[in-house]
């Protein structure tokens, strides 16, 4: 009895702990976001309850590959459901009960089991198949010197881990019931999988299978609170934040770039200075030169970037070996704001640190390289637009730092003289028809 209290009370603590460090990762990854300046986007809400369901819950863009696109919706849906068990872990656990649902669900409770064990089967067989993909296959895209270090780790991890946390509940199911038909007061049936299991498992002895049930089951949901605090700092974190990442999704024509007002108005108001306010004062600044200048939009996107690589992959500058990266731009982003965020946490507000994202993290060269055909924005599965973090960038480098190239410059005193990217008087633009 005191030996069963004491481990109620070890799980409760357990429980409690990883909540409250999940809580205190994730208020300071939305502080972080909120570090961005503020935009408005609230238009549209149904169009943007479709995006959720289509894009983040459907994973519809996946499926432009389709045998990629069913493997990864059933390793993502299998692992959400499965995880459904894990009230009943969290409910015994507390309550010191065993299979508290067994009783009061009946056939139904066999029926879910076997479910939830056919989805562990899927997600273990497939988290298998992504590993080799990514380390024997070795696709173009996993093997980009963006992913050296840290991130290419990262994805091995975590599908090791749901491998893991699958074949201990898949042993677990197979040792309770192999020990329910020797006699266990409790008898829930053999499970659909789980059953063929037993023939390696039905030497031990009544003890050694009670013992491994119960490693099997702390193991499990010890792993399952251990991957939810891993989770904020694993390219994972997409899992939760594809939701909302899709939600405020824009819904404006990928080609449509958005103008800047304090431009647009400044260009009004020499035109027309009656229309100029008495307290008009110019912007603080153009474009983006670190974080803070972006918008909690462009932060967000970044902390849902799952670094699968399809923007690069479909990028015609990186395609041809320029330096430009999308998958790399969101990446350093994201390490931009948690740079800033650690220097928060310990002087308890942000002091400059002499760093930038423009030119620290992310290069001139690779800006440069951008052709802005929207080729990232329109592969990404979770509505990633890298484009637009690359816009405000070049916007800082030209019009506060006048760093263009020598061919910008031209084009740009064309289309200020001639109102055309050419050098070609608006009088003569059609000239060329006279001579046909």
């Amino acid at each position: 009895m005191l030996m069963q209290i004491a481990q109620q009370i070890l799980f409760v603590l357990l429980f409690i702990l990883a909540v409250v460090f999940f809580s205190k990762k994730i208020k300071q990854i939305r502080r972080n976001i909120n570090l961005g300046r503020d935009e408005v986007i609230n238009d549209h809400p149904d169009q943007r309850w479709r995006n959720v369901l289509l894009l983040a819950l459907g994973q519809k863009k996946m499926f432009r590959n389709p045998l990629v696109g069913v493997l990864h919706f059933f390793v993502y849906a299998g692992f959400i459901i499965i995880n459904i068990e894990v009230l009943e872990i969290i409910l015994d656990g507390v309550l010191g009960t065993h299979r508290l649902f067994a009783g009061l669900l009946g056939g139904f409770y066999t029926f879910l089991i076997n479910a939830f064990e056919l989805l562990a089967l899927a997600v273990l067989t497939f988290c298998a198949v992504f590993l080799i993909r990514r380390n024997v296959l070795k696709i173009r895209r996993f093997l980009s010197k963006d992913l050296n270090g840290w991130p290419r780790s990262d994805a091995n991890y975590i599908l090791i881990t749901e491998i893991v946390l699958m074949a201990l509940f898949l042993t677990m199911n197979a040792s309770d019931t192999l020990l329910q038909s020797r006699g266990a007061t409790h008898f829930t049936g053999n499970f659909i999988v789980s059953q063929h299991l037993q023939p390696l498992i039905s030497g031990l002895s009544d003890g050694a299978l009670e013992l491994l049930e119960r490693a099997c089951w702390w193991l499990h949901i010890i792993g399952i609170l251990a991957f939810l605090n891993y989770l904020p700092y694993s390219k994972h974190l997409h899992i939760l934040l594809a939701f909302p990442n899709a939600y405020y999704a824009r819904l404006t024509p990928m080609g449509a770039m958005e103008n800047m007002p304090s431009v647009q108005n400044e260009v009004l108001y020499a035109m027309q200075p009656e229309l100029a306010p008495a307290d008009a004062a110019p912007p603080a600044r153009f474009g983006a030169k670190d974080i803070t200048d972006l918008s909690w939009k462009n932060l967000l996107d970044a902390y849902s970037c799952t670094e699968c690589g399809r923007c690069s992959a479909a990028c015609p500058a990186n395609s041809t070996g320029k330096l430009l990266s999308p998958r790399k731009i969101m990446m350093d982003t994201r390490d931009r704001a948690e740079e800033i965020g650690k220097s928060i946490n310990q002087h308890k507000e942000w002091k400059e640190d002499g760093k930038s994202l423009l030119h620290d993290y992310i290069s001139v060269e690779a800006l440069r390289a951008c052709t802005t055909c929207n080729a990232c924005v329109q592969e990404c599965p979770v509505s990633i637009n890298p484009l637009d973090i690359i816009l405000q960038l070049r916007r800082y480098l030209v019009m506060e730092e006048s760093n263009a190239p020598q061919e910008w410059n031209n084009m740009f005193s064309n289309v200020e003289n001639n109102f055309a990217p050419w050098k070609f008087s608006p009088d003569d633009r059609d000239a060329w028809a006279q001579t046909m």
